[in-house]
């Protein structure tokens, strides 16, 4: 273990914030995950989260928060730009029972969750180097997901044209934000409905250590996007719907 870098428990805050404790087995493995960051980050350039109680807030909580209020037994869930593994590596630990994609483009990032995942044993993760546009437009992958996890990838609009085709009808997309305005929560409605969607919820909830602003919003895929979506790569982020 690296010396001096223990997670806090923060059980209280856990509870009062999410109506949820984390078992021991969990603290203990998530406490595995952070020691497997620290040492891999001496060499790659995995995260500037290093602290213990960031580690909690940032990548633990912010992770987790947002949806434990779902029971995520045997879904499937594919984590879109994931980096590092986050969201979905920490909720992983907590549905063992689901089932996981972590997408991104680099590929040395997603090298660090497949060796992670191996030493600790998650055997219900799955890795993917890919671009959100291709898998969109990819059978193997359009409309065959339960959730869409997406971290503060990119503007709102090019979110949900890389998450909406890749979920089922009836599917979540889960846009995790930081600031959202009121512009921003009205172009999403609009774009939501083009691709297929519609606002469920919009919550706010800040962090509980330094009360940084959060929000997320979940999207309910209601129909089918139009077969032209995802668009080609790098025209979603350069001409946003």
């Amino acid at each position: 273990m690296i010396d001096n870098n223990l997670l806090p428990y923060n059980e209280q805050l856990w509870k009062n914030t999410t109506n949820w404790t984390p078992s021991p087995e969990i603290l203990k493995i998530w406490q595995n995950l952070y020691e497997e960051i620290l040492t891999v980050n001496q060499y790659l350039n995995l995260t500037r989260i290093t602290t213990p109680e960031d580690f909690w807030e940032k990548n633990l909580w912010d992770s987790l928060a947002p949806i434990l209020q779902y029971d995520l037994t045997d879904k499937k869930i594919i984590d879109i730009g994931t980096g590092g593994g986050f969201p979905s590596l920490p909720i992983s630990m907590v549905y063992p029972q689901a089932k996981f994609i972590l997408m991104d483009s680099i590929e040395k990032k997603i090298n660090f969750i497949q060796q992670t995942a191996k030493k600790l044993n998650l055997t219900n993760i799955e890795t993917i180097v890919n671009r959100a546009e291709i898998l969109g437009q990819n059978p193997d992958h359009r409309k065959q997901y339960d959730f869409a996890l997406i971290r503060a990838v990119a503007e709102i609009s090019v979110c949900l044209e890389y998450s909406l085709p890749l979920l089922k009808i009836g599917g979540i997309a889960i846009l995790y934000r930081g600031n959202l305005t009121e512009e921003e929560k009205e172009k999403t409605k609009i774009v939501s409905n083009k691709l297929g969607g519609k606002i469920v919820a919009i919550t706010n909830q800040n962090t509980p250590l330094q009360n940084h602003i959060r929000h997320c919003i979940y999207v309910e895929k209601v129909k089918l996007t139009d077969k032209k979506y995802p668009r080609e790569v790098g025209k979603p982020s350069k001409f946003p719907l």
